[in-house]
C-alpha cells in the first residue's frame, strides 16, 4: 500500500516548519512515496520551488495551504474576540483550485490579516471550486469543538463543510501523534463521519524530515512562542 503525506510544513512556515524543500522531496523519493503535498501556514511562497523539485524527482506535487479561519469575519479585529483563529487544510484538485488557493492566500494577507493571515466562511465558500478540504488538525474548527465538548457545534460545522464541498471533496482527517487527547478525538471524528458516510484521510502534521531534525525544529518553536527551552510548560511537539 502506498502512502503520501498531505499535511506538510516546509521552511516557509516561518518559525514552525524545518523541512527544506529539496531535501523533503529527495526523502519522499527515497521512501518510494508517489506524491507529497505542501501545506504551509497561510502562505504559498514555497510552491514554485516545491513544484519544480517534485517534478524533477518524478514525484507528484500536491499544492495546498493550511489557512487560518477567522473566529468571526475576516474584517473583524476585536482583541478579545478575534485574536484566535482555526486551522484549515486545503488542497488544489485542479488548476481552478490552484487559482482559488492563490486568491485565498492573497486575500488572507492583504484583507484579513490580524495576528494571522485569515479568511472567513463566506470567502471560502465563494472560492471553494476545485479545492479539497479536510476537517484539519486539532486546531481546526471541528476538532476544536469536540475537544471543547461541544458536539452539537461540531456537527453544525461539519454540515457546513459538506454543504460547501460535498462528499467527494471533504475528508475527515485523522492524525496519530503522542498527544493524550488525540485517540479520543479520532474516535469521535470516526463516529461523526459515519453519519455522512464520510471519506477519511490519514495524515501526520509534518514539520521536519528526519528524527535528528526534531531538536532544531523545537528551537524554532521556542522562538515563535517566545519561551526558553528549559520551560517545562512551553508548547512543544513531543514526537
Amino acid at each position: 500500500m502506498s502512502f503520501a503525506h498531505l499535511h506538510v510544513h516546509t521552511e516557509y512556515s516561518l518559525l514552525d516548519g524545518f523541512s527544506n524543500i529539496k531535501k523533503l522531496v529527495r526523502r519522499v523519493k527515497e521512501m518510494d512515496m508517489p506524491a507529497v503535498a505542501i501545506t504551509d501556514h497561510g502562505t504559498m511562497f514555497g510552491v514554485i520551488d516545491f513544484y519544480k523539485a517534485a517534478k524533477d524527482a518524478g514525484v507528484k506535487p500536491i499544492i495546498g495551504l493550511e489557512a487560518y479561519m477567522a473566529a468571526r469575519g475576516m474584517q473583524d479585529r476585536d482583541s478579545k474576540l478575534d485574536r484566535s483563529s482555526y486551522h484549515l487544510l486545503l488542497l488544489a484538485e485542479n488548476e481552478t483550485g490552484y487559482k482559488n488557493l492563490l486568491k485565498i492566500a492573497s486575500a488572507a494577507q492583504l484583507e484579513g490579516f490580524y495576528y494571522y493571515p485569515r479568511i472567513d466562511h463566506d470567502y471560502l465558500a465563494a472560492h471553494s471550486e476545485g479545492l479539497i478540504c479536510t476537517s484539519g488538525c486539532m486546531s481546526a474548527e471541528i476538532p476544536r469543538a469536540l475537544l471543547e465538548d461541544a458536539p452539537e457545534e461540531a456537527v453544525r460545522r461539519m454540515n457546513w463543510y459538506y454543504d460547501v464541498f460535498g462528499p467527494d471533496r471533504f475528508f475527515v482527517e485523522l492524525q496519530q501523534h503522542n498527544i493524550k487527547e488525540i485517540t479520543g478525538l479520532n474516535r469521535r471524528l470516526v463516529e461523526m463521519g459515519a453519519r455522512h458516510s464520510a471519506k477519511f484521510v490519514a495524515t501526520n502534521d509534518v514539520h521536519y524530515i528526519n528524527p535528528e531534525d526534531a531538536r532544531l525544529q523545537d528551537i524554532l518553536l521556542a522562538i515563535q512562542t517566545q519561551t526558553v527551552l528549559s520551560d517545562p510548560n512551553r508548547m512543544r511537539m513531543t514526537d
